[in-house]
């Protein structure tokens, strides 16, 4: 069964965010609210947290998992920017988008893009999401909270509780979120492509 945390949106509380730190370092698959909708989350090492994440979304091995970092230089690490890409992705977080971009060999060879040796990475602009990372000390890595089968993600703490209590560690519910899934801009061939129109503003890429 898991855990439900209750976290205030504009001050969470800290020892709930240490809770849930806590939980995700010892290898917790957690559903939390980003400012684009649920995604589901776990530590970046956690081969057992990929694995779930993949079934619960019945994702192949060509899917592009996130890295959600909490700031530019925690990204930096994970990813290879160069100039003219770093000003663009500078630009825009954080905010709603995810970038693919050329993995640095920080990132597990189970989460790159098989063929690409890509990874996607994203700076959340969410309070709760922010604290959790600042805590964590690492990115999470993450994945949409989009159901098979199922056109919308789930975006109600509660819901998400009744339909995976069996299947995830735990719950994050800090009230509405959005409810659009990011803008997903592919930076790996040098120029921007837009892979998923979302929440983002795609004009900046066009």
């Amino acid at each position: 069964m898991a855990k439900y945390f209750d976290v205030h949106p504009d001050n969470p509380q800290p020892r709930t965010i240490r809770q849930l730190a806590d939980s995700i370092r010892e290898g917790a698959l957690v559903a939390y609210p980003t400012d684009s909708c649920y995604a589901l989350g776990c530590r970046l090492g956690s081969r057992d947290g990929i694995e779930r994440i993949r079934a619960i979304r019945q994702l192949d091995d060509r899917h592009h998992f996130t890295l959600v970092c909490e700031d530019f230089a925690q990204l930096g690490q994970f990813v290879r920017v160069d100039k003219d890409v770093y000003r663009a992705v500078k630009a825009a977080t954080p905010g709603s988008y995810t970038f693919i971009l050329p993995a640095t060999k920080e990132v597990p060879r189970r989460l790159l893009h098989p063929r690409k040796k890509t990874v996607g990475v994203r700076i959340p602009g969410h309070v709760v999401t922010q604290s959790l990372l600042a805590e964590l000390g690492e990115p999470l890595l993450s994945s949409t909270l989009l159901l098979p089968d199922e056109k919308e993600p789930l975006t109600q703490g509660w819901e998400i509780k009744e339909r995976l209590d069996h299947v995830v560690d735990a719950v994050v519910d800090s009230g509405d979120c959005g409810t659009e899934p990011t803008t997903v801009i592919d930076f790996s061939g040098g120029e921007p492509e837009i892979v998923r129109r979302g929440a983002g503003d795609t004009s900046r890429f066009e």
